[in-house]
């Protein structure tokens, strides 16, 4: 498992009828992305170290990289 800042982690709840839990993946404890994360719950706003087992997944938010915001260069307006 692997994620990015800004992706979101979703647990399956293995019990009938008790929702799913999601939130925001805020911040990464490894560079490759690897768990633990740092998960801001969309039910809660609360921000908690996870450790995801079988039950969870993630769903890759598209990442789209800055691009430098300065003047056009010439001939590109």
């Amino acid at each position: 498992m692997r994620a990015h800042v800004g992706d979101q982690l979703i647990i399956e709840s293995p019990t009938t009828g008790v929702a799913r839990r999601d939130g925001e993946i805020v911040g990464l404890h490894h560079d490759d992305g690897t768990p633990p994360y740092d998960v801001r719950w969309s039910d809660s706003d609360r921000v908690s170290l996870v450790f995801p087992g079988p039950d969870a997944h993630i769903h890759h938010i598209e990442h789209v990289s800055e691009r430098p915001r300065g003047p056009a260069a010439p001939g590109h307006r």
